[in-house]
């Protein structure tokens, strides 16, 4: 399984398609595949989160913020500000948490290299999963890569706990800490509403404008100017500039859900 990028006429300034070119001159859709491994079951709970249910809250995982994020790049690609502001705070999101993880990672691998005379190497699944990955937006995958940057020290969090090295208690609270790291990122997807909007909306205080202030809040000056954009996002088809037509899309291949 995996997603099939669909690749669009390159348009910039100065530049037209050919027109006469004959179907057949034209190269096919690139198809991708992207898995990723998952070694662990507090891995695996990651991916799968938890729905709000018997009082108890939600907790986001990887599959409910591909599904959050496909509103906000879509509010992005249509020049809403909104959408922008919020993939720069998840971008942000991310790489605090991948900070938090190398220094957990960090502290544990110097416990396990720091026994002379002996050389201890961090457990692997004898039997993985491998879940195939089909998003829409590169923070949905980012954020598969700090699921596996999570599963890695969880994996020698609990090697260190095998070997003696990490008591049961100390060990545990180590797993919630990574696990934290990646619910604080994925969460950061929250609170976005699309509102089918853009920057004119805001800037001429239409009913639609109002109405996203009022639910999203005030943004920031540079968000709302199009000075600040996300780094991973959509900039060329917000703003109309540069190859805006030159896109590369993913879709779903032929026989996959959603």
């Amino acid at each position: 399984m995996g997603a099939t990028l669909e690749e669009e006429v390159l348009e910039g300034p100065g530049q037209t398609a050919s027109r006469g070119e004959a179907p057949g001159e034209q190269p096919g859709a690139l198809r991708s595949e992207t898995w990723l491994t998952l070694e662990t079951r507090q891995a695996q709970r990651l991916v799968q989160g938890r729905r709000a249910e018997d009082g108890k809250a939600e907790i986001i995982g990887l599959k409910r913020f591909a599904a959050l994020l496909r509103s906000i790049w879509a509010g992005a690609r249509t020049d809403d500000p909104y959408g922008d502001w919020w993939l720069i705070r998840i971008e942000e999101a991310l790489e605090e948490s991948q900070g938090a993880l190398k220094g957990l990672e960090a502290r544990v691998q110097q416990r396990l290299q720091g026994q002379p005379a002996v050389d201890i190497a961090v457990a692997h699944s004898i039997e993985p999963v491998r879940i195939p990955l089909v998003f829409t937006s590169p923070h949905a995958f980012r954020g598969a890569y700090l699921i596996a940057d999570a599963a890695r020290v969880i994996r020698a969090i609990l090697t260190a706990r095998h070997v003696g090295l990490k008591g049961r208690d100390e060990s545990e609270r180590l797993i919630y800490e990574a696990g934290r790291a990646v619910r604080r990122a994925l969460g950061s997807a929250r609170g976005y509403r699309y509102k089918g909007i853009g920057r004119a909306d805001l800037h001429q205080q239409t009913a639609r404008g109002r109405e996203a202030q009022e639910s999203m809040g005030e943004l920031p000056e540079a968000i709302l100017a199009g000075t600040q954009r996300p780094q991973y996002g959509p900039a060329a088809a917000a703003t109309g500039g540069g190859f805006g037509r030159g896109r590369l899309k993913f879709r779903k291949a032929p026989g996959e859900s959603s």
